[in-house]
């Protein structure tokens, strides 16, 4: 007993803590109800799917699943890892799989992510460590479907309603870290997981502190007291001087997410694609990169990201046209007697979106737009305005997987509750070649109608397309082993050391 208290004590001494911020409270640490970025990140750390991207976001590769391979065009086998244990100690099974796809599927819950898993005909568990996997047909994501993070039989088989249940906020997975403290508003702990598959993560706990303010967090990662941060271009040009290049390491790429302004298509006056025209003749995007970004960002010209195979090179951004833009809001019935008003609802989560709302307003105002703004608190934006489609048009952006899905945000059948299709975008032809695209398996034909969706996504306007960020990364120096890659630092965040 008396070697007890030296022990504790050079545990502290020595323990390592990473500290982040996230600019909102996590609404559901669950990865199959995780909807809002910071769930997400949060869920990232406690859980894994079966497989993941490399670190060069080309191939796919193993994570809960040892290996994998298509018996048939149809039928996809798991082999699982047999050193994998849940938080609280039991063992990882088939069986833990087979019960997150049965939720998934379940009527009980409403998540976005139970289309991914629409062309799945049957999950059968081989053994204890073996899954056999049928679809329908052959469906080109069937591999990325199972990065989705998979839930504990043991902890959630009697669960009467998981949507509001207390595993949300306490939850349980095989991460890297499991929740040690979840204080809302102030600060979530994770901690390293000893008996984690991969091996012990080095950095021993990750501090997120909930901090809704953007310049409070960028003067926090100013003085020392966040080790990473996300910072704005205006920031980095401006607002930084040499004393912070030698504390900080910077790392900069093109994102994978874009920001858009989409319109309640539900919505009468938006129903006239004179006035979706209009609008996006009327906003100069080029100027909008220029004052927001300083250049570290690129004109987003339609719904999938650049140097993917569903980009479409001929569509070219739309050019500021105030004339043009005037003439179609006389042909939809609008002037200066009778003009064209509507409402941009944003969230105050980051610097640039409510700063991208006035310049929108003020560049619509020079074609007779008259348009009011409206910027709130990141969980009331997503549940009183977003999820409930209780807008005009909102400001708002979508990380993307360098495998594009259409159906998600695209698809009539997607606008439903908890789903992505937040504008209520419906078109027969659309939905007729996502269906068609799903069960492509060659990349050209797949290529192909992609590019035709992104021209037809582009046309009828249902969102204005804006900006592509860059994403500009700022780390401690006293955090090695950092190896940046095209998906970004963290896939080797185990191996960290501070």
């Amino acid at each position: 007993m008396r070697y007890l208290l030296p022990l504790i004590l050079s545990f502290h001494l020595f323990a390592s803590t990473l500290h982040l911020a996230t600019s909102t409270n996590p609404a559901r640490l669950n990865p199959i109800l995780a909807t809002d970025s910071s769930s997400s990140e949060i869920s990232g750390f406690i859980f894994n799917g079966l497989v993941k991207y490399d670190k060069d976001l080309s191939t796919i590769v193993g994570d809960l699943a040892e290996s994998f391979y298509f018996e048939d065009e149809k039928t996809l086998l798991f082999k699982l890892r047999s050193n994998v244990k849940w938080h609280d100690g039991e063992k990882f099974s088939a069986n833990d799989v087979l019960f997150t796809y049965n939720t998934l599927i379940s009527p009980k819950i409403s998540s976005p992510y139970s289309s991914n898993f629409r062309f799945v005909e049957s999950v059968e568990v081989v053994d204890e460590l073996t899954l056999r996997v049928r679809y329908k047909e052959p469906y080109f994501k069937a591999l990325e479907t199972w990065m989705m993070g998979i839930l504990p039989l043991h902890v959630l088989r009697d669960e009467q309603n998981l949507m509001s249940s207390s595993f949300n906020t306490n939850p349980i997975g095989t991460g890297a870290y499991k929740l040690h403290q979840l204080e809302y508003s102030k600060n979530i702990v994770l901690r390293a997981f000893d008996e984690y598959f991969e091996g012990r993560s080095k950095i021993d706990t990750i501090s997120f502190h909930v901090i809704a303010d953007p310049t409070t967090r960028f003067l926090m990662l100013k003085s020392g007291a966040l080790d990473i941060g996300s910072i704005e271009p205006m920031q980095y040009e401006r607002q930084l001087d040499k004393s912070f290049f030698d504390k900080f390491d910077i790392y900069e790429n093109i994102s994978q997410s874009y920001t858009y302004l989409g319109f309640n298509l539900r919505v009468e006056k938006f129903q006239n694609p004179k006035v979706r025209e209009a609008l996006s003749l009327a906003i100069n995007r080029e100027e909008l990169v220029k004052i927001l970004f300083f250049d570290h960002a690129k004109v987003c010209r339609g719904p999938f990201l650049p140097a993917t195979n569903a980009f479409n090179e001929d569509v070219k951004a739309p050019k500021q046209d105030i004339k043009r833009a005037k003439e179609l809001l006389r042909e939809a019935g609008y002037d200066e007697s009778n003009p064209f008003t509507f409402e941009i609802t944003t969230s105050n989560s980051s610097d640039i979106r409510p700063y991208a709302a006035q310049i929108l307003q003020h560049q619509l105002k020079e074609s007779g737009v008259v348009v009011t703004l409206r910027v709130m608190e990141w969980q009331a934006f997503l549940n009183m305005v977003v999820f409930p489609n209780k807008f005009e048009s909102v400001l708002l952006g979508w990380g993307l997987s360098p495998t594009p899905d259409p159906y998600m945000f695209w698809h009539s059948e997607s606008d439903k509750s908890g789903g992505f299709n937040l504008v209520g975008y419906h078109n027969e032809e659309m939905n007729e070649m996502i269906e068609k695209s799903q069960s492509m398996i060659d990349a050209k034909e797949l290529s192909f109608i992609w590019q035709k969706m992104f021209k037809m996504i582009t046309d009828e306007n249902p969102y204005l397309f804006l900006f592509i960020p860059n994403s500009i990364t700022t780390v401690n120096k006293k955090i090695k082993n950092i190896e940046p890659s095209p998906s970004g630092i963290w896939h080797n965040y185990i191996k960290w050391e501070k």
